[in-house]
């Protein structure tokens, strides 16, 4: 009752006429940074640091808080409609969802993304204000090997649920798992696959893999393509009708909620933001799917689209509440907005609840706000949005180009990464010419920097002593797991060959 008592005190505090200013322009320029490629709320967040010196420190987080959500709604609106997702995070969405909008179903595609990051959002803001301590308290279980053990499970399921072919899906993970290491080892200062070049001394953007991956590899299949097959592969025209069907909310119904409860943990645990709960929750509702008697993935299935959504939006949420409780930034824009507590000499962690409470309820209240108005924002505007795709064609992705570009150059201004973009987009055409599927690739170049960390530390923790990596029941849990899904896989491939024979 306490937390109840103070939350309504925060929203006392956030329903202040300027309060609730920020909290529009904050979930507007989220959402307008979202919707160009390759940018994301991470950059907002960064760019708008040094021009809140003026702000008191309430104001200043409840206009990052709003820039950090509406991010994920924007990225999202994008990558349905146009395969162009602004960050990682929206990758697992753009499968399903630009599926949908292909098939002449973008406003039933947006509105469920929409609603599925509504409810998501809702479900981490009441779990930051009443759960977040038992949550921090599992997350500090969390050490090297379980990180370890956590990565070779996202590895395994993503390789392969999202590929026919086992050893295609594999192909793409070790491929994902090159890109990753690029760049000048970390601890023994070697040169890892850079030829010589400096360009590539830092590493390789993820930024430029996603965006070259699904944008540019999906303009030039279409490009090679549009005169052979143009029906199949233009982009449907949006109907009529303008919100969901009874089916299709039903059908979304379940994964929205699976969705939010795997995101949740992740909010606490730091792998990288909410890359891995949006794949894995596209994971759980595309193996559901193979169980109907008419699955649908691959057609545009609601599930696959309002899963991910509710997961991303899920650990986004409760990555704050990690950042409050615990001063624990599980994001890059978490790890910003930590920078910005700082510069108002504030300390995230266990006391901020009592030094500062001013400034944490209303916060926390806000983000109750900002997800209502995001709500306001996107799902009406569903229908505008989805007139984007009455673009003719040519000038449709010549236009998604130029903007993968400049959002590429404007988070490098540098030849190179637009050079290195074009080389990703012809290696993606490559992929989607021969069934590679693009997803281990991408979830190997996201996670795999972590696993690699992750076993160093280990070793380096055990003395090379190797059964650290079984000496905890939540790695034997993982292993267990993957074990489980690499069975579940070669059962299938045994049952599909059996039935071929006969």
């Amino acid at each position: 009752m306490d937390q109840l008592q103070l939350l309504l005190e925060g929203f006392a505090g956030a329903l202040t006429p300027m309060n609730l200013l920020w909290v529009l322009l904050g979930c507007l320029i989220g959402t307008a940074v979202g919707v160009l490629p390759g940018l994301g709320s991470s950059m907002a967040v960064a760019l708008l640091l040094p021009m809140t010196f003026a702000l008191d420190p309430t104001a200043a987080f409840i206009l990052f808080a709003g820039v950090y959500f509406g991010g994920l709604f924007g990225d999202s609106t994008m990558g349905i409609l146009m395969n162009t997702p602004g960050q990682a995070s929206a990758i697992a969405s753009t499968f399903e969802g630009h599926a949908m909008a292909k098939a002449g179903r973008a406003p039933q595609a947006l509105a469920i993304a929409a609603i599925g990051a509504f409810l998501g959002g809702i479900v981490s803001a009441v779990a930051v204000t009443f759960a977040a301590p038992a949550l921090a308290e599992f997350a500090a279980n969390f050490g090297p090997a379980e990180f370890f053990a956590l990565a070779l499970l996202a590895f395994g399921a993503i390789s392969s649920v999202v590929a026919d072919s086992v050893v295609k899906g594999l192909t793409s993970l070790v491929l994902g798992l090159v890109l990753a290491t690029v760049g000048v080892d970390p601890i023994s200062g070697a040169e890892r696959f850079t030829f010589g070049s400096m360009y590539l001394f830092d590493g390789v953007s993820l930024v430029v893999v996603v965006v070259g991956m699904l944008a540019l590899g999906e303009v030039l299949k279409v490009a090679t393509r549009i005169h052979r097959d143009p029906k199949p592969e233009q982009l449907g025209a949006p109907g009529s009708r303008k919100f969901l069907s009874k089916r299709e909310f039903k059908d979304a119904a379940p994964a929205w909620a699976r969705g939010a409860g795997i995101g949740l943990p992740f909010g606490v645990i730091p792998v990288g933001g909410a890359e891995v709960p949006t794949f894995l929750s596209y994971d759980v509702e595309r193996r559901l799917d193979r169980r109907r008697r008419d699955p649908q993935f691959g057609k545009g299935a609601p599930r696959g689209l309002a899963g991910p959504e509710a997961a991303g939006n899920a650990t986004t949420g409760m990555a704050m509440g990690a950042l409050l409780a615990l001063g624990l930034p599980v994001s890059a824009t978490a790890a910003i907005m930590l920078a910005a507590f700082r510069q108002y000499g504030i300390q995230p962690g266990p006391l901020l609840f009592d030094t500062s409470a001013d400034l944490v309820w209303p916060l926390l209240a806000s983000f109750f706000i900002a997800m209502v108005v995001l709500l306001l924002i996107n799902l009406p505007f569903a229908q505008l949005w989805a007139k984007l795709l009455l673009i003719p064609p040519p000038y449709l992705y010549a236009g998604i180009v130029v903007f993968c570009g400049l959002g590429i150059y404007a988070t490098s201004p540098s030849m190179f990464d637009l050079l290195f973009f074009l080389g990703i987009g012809c290696l993606a055409f490559l992929m989607r010419r021969y069934a590679v599927p693009v997803a281990p690739l991408l979830i190997g170049m996201v996670l795999g920097p972590l696993a690699e960390t992750s076993m160093r530390d280990a070793l380096l923790g055990s003395n090379g002593d190797y059964s650290v990596f079984v000496a905890g029941p939540i790695p034997i849990v993982l292993y267990v797991l993957l074990l489980v899904v690499v069975a579940f896989k070669v059962r299938q491939v045994v049952v599909t060959r059996s039935r071929r024979d006969v």
